[in-house]
């Protein structure tokens, strides 16, 4: 593949990924503006728009979103009800953010089978502690862009010099039998 083949590719691939994070976030948000509306907590819109921009942080914007909203509680001088009921609901919108709408929107988007969208973030996340979960995202996009990109079939030449290279003794070849 040529330079610009692959820049190709791996932008289309980027691109993607943030159609798919622009709707997973406008999807938390709207998540969260429910659960807001319905807990009755001071400035919910405000706080959901935060929480859709949050979303853009993978892996820990979820958490940071959380922080608005019991500040409000907090000064608003809410009962325990409310406490509860907003950790409930990040409780709810966490697990159907990581464990649906990502995996179903990298599936859609990128063609990120959903075992890789939840297992791989996971790997790298412990071998690369932060910087593995923040990238997994887009580099199984560009992965799995890669993956779908038919190979192209070698030359008769190339194809001589790689079963050299791999040891491997093919027979010579034979022509058109004399019919005599």
């Amino acid at each position: 593949m040529q330079f610009q083949s692959h820049a190709d590719l791996t932008l289309g691939a980027l691109r993607r990924w943030f159609v798919a994070q622009c709707y997973d976030a406008l999807l938390v948000s709207l998540l969260w503006l429910a659960a807001l509306l319905w807990l009755h907590v001071p400035g919910a819109v405000f706080w959901a728009v935060v929480a859709g921009g949050l979303q853009w942080i993978p892996h820990f914007g979820l958490v940071l979103a959380l922080f608005g909203p019991a500040m409000a509680l907090l000064f608003s001088g809410a009962s325990l009800e409310h406490w509860l009921g907003l950790l409930g609901s990040y409780a709810a919108i966490a697990a159907i953010d990581g464990l649906l709408l990502q995996p179903y929107l990298m599936r859609r988007q990128n063609r990120v089978p959903i075992w890789a969208s939840l297992l791989v973030p996971v790997l790298l996340g412990i071998v690369l502690p932060f910087w593995g979960v923040l990238f997994a995202p887009p580099l199984l996009a560009v992965i799995y862009a890669y993956r779908g990109v038919p190979k192209t079939k070698a030359t008769a030449e190339e194809q001589k010099f790689s079963d050299e290279d791999d040891g491997i003794v093919l027979p010579p070849e034979k022509g058109p039998r004399d019919s005599r």
